[in-house]
């Protein structure tokens, strides 16, 4: 039996459901709001590019163990985005959670919060991680903050960690939230989402 199967997790503003093929022209229009591809400190597919885009997260499931999941919006139905668990490391308990992005139109408001509330609500008290970690390039501030406001801490910086497609050398910072932590961190969590949102 694998470590991750596959899951569909719902929450009250957003369901995360396994990625599939047919979901290729749904991401391409997530996409497509806000140009995301043209973020040049992170990867995402235009929308030409999305069924290979989808086709290797796929891959990275049957092979590495990964769990690509695309986001959906509840209020609209719409595909807004994509994250998943990756380098899992069944034996010692951990995982990452990455490769997530969301259309603009849904940045900045509770549902980043809300998925991210149930992916580690699943790796903590269902797969029983002891440690989950978030990765993002440097130059990636709305991300570090964003991490860092889970209740995450950074671990560290990989320095020329990866080479970009252009070239570029990435330094790589790392955050994680380990198993002690996750009861504050998932009251800290729930507090957010329970904040009436201003404008």
């Amino acid at each position: 039996m694998r470590f991750i199967e596959p899951v569909t997790l719902r929450g009250d503003v957003a369901t995360l459901e396994p990625l599939q093929l047919e979901h290729a022209g749904a991401l391409a229009r997530a996409a497509a709001d806000g140009e995301l591809w043209r973020l040049w400190y992170t990867h995402i597919a235009p929308p030409d590019g999305m069924p290979e885009y989808v086709a290797t997260a796929l891959d990275m499931r049957e092979r590495l163990d990964a769990m690509p999941f695309v986001v959906r919006a509840n209020a609209t139905g719409n595909v807004v985005g994509c994250t998943r668990y990756f380098n899992v490391d069944a034996k010692n308990r951990r995982l990452e959670i990455g490769h997530t992005w969301y259309a603009r139109s849904v940045q900045r408001t509770a549902l980043n919060t809300e998925c991210k509330l149930l992916l580690l609500a699943h790796a903590f008290e269902t797969l029983r991680c002891i440690a989950v970690e978030f990765r993002t390039h440097w130059f990636n501030h709305a991300s570090r903050a964003a991490i860092a406001r889970l209740g995450a801490k950074q671990d560290g910086v990989l320095r020329n960690h990866q080479l970009m497609a252009d070239g570029a050398r990435r330094d790589t910072v790392v955050f994680s939230i380990i198993d002690g932590e996750w009861p504050a961190v998932r009251q800290h969590l729930r507090h957010l989402l329970a904040r009436p949102r201003q404008g």
